[in-house]
């Protein structure tokens, strides 16, 4: 059971992953520095993809380092309060996607039974799920937000990339 689970568990996630590098691949390089908004939401989706694979929560540190500021301060287009320290590159976050989708998929294949309801708590307390809810939390929120990325490419190019059903091979 636990193997069909990894298995299943993995080519859905990986699939959400792959969607949001197709969204963000196609995203035109003129634009990139313009929009804004659609960099804000993929540097969000991509440094909480990252930190809700991290086990336990206070080891994370993004590859790609931000800056925490009061709600008040945060810039238009931005996504919550996590706020990049620059304007990286397409070519950086494509890189700190595919390094987080091989760990997504390290986590995956190591999962026991015992490690699947191991605790992941916010240092906060505000979260705490088992292992295996917040693997499903992160997907949902990945492909919350590959979907908001796919409208924005509609929006600005008339483009977005298609469906994919599964996990492409490694």
């Amino acid at each position: 059971m636990i193997n069909t689970l990894k298995e299943s568990l993995w080519k859905q996630f990986g699939a959400s992953i792959d969607m949001l590098k197709n969204a963000v691949a196609l995203w035109p390089e003129e634009q990139w520095k313009d929009g804004k908004k659609f960099f804000y939401n993929a540097y969000h989706c991509l440094v909480f993809l990252d930190y809700y694979l991290t086990i336990p929560p206070d080891n994370f540190s993004s590859a790609l380092p931000f800056t925490i500021t009061d709600a008040d301060k945060v810039p238009a287009g931005a996504i919550d309060d996590v706020i990049p320290d620059r304007i990286y590159s397409k070519k950086e976050l494509l890189g700190y996607l595919q390094a987080s989708r091989e760990k997504c998929h390290t986590l995956i294949a190591g999962l026991t039974e015992e490690r699947s309801e191991e605790r992941w708590i916010e240092e906060s307390g505000d979260m705490n799920y088992s292992v295996l809810e917040i693997l499903l939390y992160n997907m949902r929120h990945v492909q919350h937000h590959a979907a908001q990325l796919n409208l924005l490419l509609r929006q600005g190019i008339n483009n977005a990339p298609g469906w994919v059903a599964r996990a492409g091979d490694e």
